[in-house]
């Protein structure tokens, strides 16, 4: 899939983190991901990259895709992705193993209040 027919797909502004890393090897870059469509994303990053430098992304309920850069302007890139994702998945609450922070993640349990925790007593601190 080429950057030109990507930009035809749906993208849905977002704002999440995801792990990069350079088709050279190395540690994994932390990327701010700002839109996310079936075909491709935007991230931003104080990263160097060039257009056509090849790359993975590591996205939340989706794994590892490789990818290639269609265009940089300052701190801010596009990713053009090698197959199709599902990108619905990476806002679905995240799954177990994650490694996402609990911040991040939608509450599964409501907190006990206070009075359910000391069965209605007050503690003295």
């Amino acid at each position: 899939m080429t950057a030109i027919d990507t930009r035809s797909l749906k993208r849905d502004s977002l704002f999440l983190s995801a792990d990069l890393t350079l088709a050279e090897g190395g540690e994994p870059i932390r990327v701010k991901v700002r839109n996310l469509s079936d075909g491709g994303m935007m991230a931003e990053a104080p990263l160097r990259v060039e257009r056509g430098m090849r790359l993975g992304i590591e996205l939340r309920n989706i794994g590892p895709i490789k990818g290639a850069v269609a265009w940089t302007q300052d701190n801010r890139f596009g990713i053009v992705f090698d197959y199709e994702i599902d990108s619905k998945k990476v806002r679905e609450p995240a799954q177990a193993g994650d490694h996402t922070p609990r911040f991040v993640r939608p509450s599964s349990v409501a907190p006990a209040s206070a009075a359910q925790l000391n069965n209605g007593k007050l503690r003295k601190i």
